[in-house]
């Protein structure tokens, strides 16, 4: 039953409602393709195959008495960077290789309770800390459209399994482009939400003013669905903003009707983002994106966002300053790996030394340089004003337009090893991400072509804080009006 694996989640709930499958047999054929199609991509880190069964069987269950929860026995996948209890969560690194959390992360918890049936973790670069998932601590995960090439990252194992139809669904986590990225390489659609849109209780962290979970899926609609059970405030996440959760679905259905949805929609174009060098496809297919969303309705401006230019730095600053404090935790004592040396420290040096891999290493290293002695207010504290200067340029955007729009990156999935020698060249390919990130605003990544090498194009649309229905509205409407997201690329092996 290969086919039921290539439906989006709202086609799955629709054939679950009327009988035409039931959850264990759709869930048995995600199983059988991860089985069949894994070993070549290597989304997955943990695959859990009696649990999902366990789930689908009394989902179908409580289906049949009546329950109608929005994601009822719908098989989706999480980034091992999230917790979930009684599953091993690693974050794609050694040091934690064989920790079980006795807890599930706030956003798991909530997709349990809407009806999920979980599939499994997804491999991810080590910490979250990368581009392209070359830096799982475990494996690399290859892009589904060309084996050589990166899906992305640091959600690639989440971008991979969806373009591949190893999950109906899947959480990343977006630090400074980690959901949109692999969005754009991999073809699918990957919402970041807004900062305190989501709970983070329970996100292992890695740069704790800028993480935020989002939903990687087929569809604008079923990112939509996802979106609506995991936003709101949560009790133990004090960064999670009491601010009501809109309609989400609802705002999609706004722009069904009519050939003009999206009339009195202002877009902006900000000229920082079409920077020198962009791959030509890349240009020529958010532009003809553009043009099309002026046939539905919208009007354009240019606006500028004139500290753009300041961003990678002020990122890579903050994070690492971040990352070097959140990490310290990690020095086999307390939970995960630990290589005893009998003497404290060297227990501690040997641990971490052994434990994390070289970006890891790296970025601890850069955070802890900016926030050392003699060095904070020049470095940390003068990220921290910048920072702010960042932020007001979209309050400023957001006053005249309703969204913005621009690539997701310059250019499409790049090979494997291509940057792995030149950490400032990986650094680079989030250098159209990072900004909404440090802004705490809203951004979605929906495919808009190809190159001539058949890989995917994203298109970024950038939206307030909070302002999640509008980007999935304008989302929406684009895909209804395009088939770029129905495309799926042609794995060896598989019909």
């Amino acid at each position: 039953m290969t086919e039921l694996t290539g439906l989006s989640i709202t086609q799955i709930l629709d054939g679950l409602a009327h009988g035409a499958f039931s959850s264990v047999q759709l869930t048995r054929a995600y199983l059988d393709r991860i089985a069949q199609i894994d070993p070549q991509i290597q989304a997955y880190l943990t695959v859990t195959p009696e649990r999902a069964l366990a789930d689908a069987e009394r989902a179908d269950q409580q289906r049949r008495a009546g329950d109608t929860r929005p994601l009822l026995g719908v098989p989706l996948a999480i980034k091992d960077v999230i917790s979930t209890q009684g599953v091993e969560t690693t974050c794609g690194s050694q040091i934690l290789k064989g920790y079980v959390p006795v807890f599930n992360a706030t956003c798991v918890q909530r997709l349990i309770d809407a009806g999920m049936v979980l599939l499994g973790k997804l491999n991810m670069d080590e910490f979250a800390m990368g581009s392209s998932t070359e830096n799982s601590g475990y494996f690399i995960t290859r892009n589904p459209w060309d084996l050589e090439r990166v899906p992305g990252g640091s959600s690639g194992g989440s971008g991979a399994a969806i373009a591949a139809d190893l999950a109906a669904g899947a959480l990343g986590t977006d630090t400074g482009g980690s959901i949109r990225l692999p969005g754009a390489f991999c073809g699918i659609a990957a919402l970041k939400p807004s900062y305190g849109r989501i709970s983070r209780y329970g996100l292992v962290a890695y740069g704790s003013s800028l993480d935020q979970p989002g939903p990687m899926t087929h569809t604008v609609e079923d990112a939509a669905r996802l979106l609506q059970v995991m936003a709101g405030q949560d009790p133990l996440d004090s960064t999670s903003m009491p601010i009501d959760v809109p309609d989400y679905l609802a705002a999609l259905r706004s722009v069904e009707s009519g050939d003009r949805p999206l009339a009195g929609l202002r877009i902006g174009i900000p000229q920082e983002y079409f920077v020198d060098g962009m791959q030509r496809e890349v240009e020529t297919a958010v532009r003809a994106a553009l043009d099309l969303l002026i046939s539905l309705g919208a009007t354009t401006q240019a606006v500028s966002l004139p500290h753009t230019e300041y961003s990678l730095p002020v990122y890579y600053i903050l994070a690492t300053s971040e990352a070097s404090t959140n990490l310290a935790r990690y020095d086999g004592i307390r939970f995960g790996a630990r290589v005893d040396r009998g003497d404290m420290w060297e227990t501690y040096k040997a641990t971490r030394g052994q434990g994390f891999g070289a970006e890891v290493k790296r970025r601890i290293m850069l955070g802890t340089y900016a926030l050392s002695a003699g060095y904070y207010e020049a470095w940390y504290g003068k990220a921290a004003q910048v920072r702010t200067l960042i932020k007001q340029d979209f309050d400023r955007a957001f006053e005249q337009v309703d969204v913005l729009i621009a690539p997701t990156s310059p250019t499409t999935a790049f090979k494997l090893g291509e940057n792995t020698a030149d950490p400032i060249q990986m650094y680079l390919a989030d250098i159209l991400t990072i900004s909404a990130n440090l802004g705490g605003i809203c951004g979605l990544n929906v495919p808009c072509g190809f190159d001539d090498q058949g890989l995917p194009i994203g298109l970024q649309i950038l939206g307030k804080a909070f302002g999640e229905d509008t980007v999935l509205k304008v989302g929406h409407a684009y895909e209804r009006a395009t088939d770029w997201h129905t495309r799926k690329p042609q794995l060896q092996g598989v019909r």
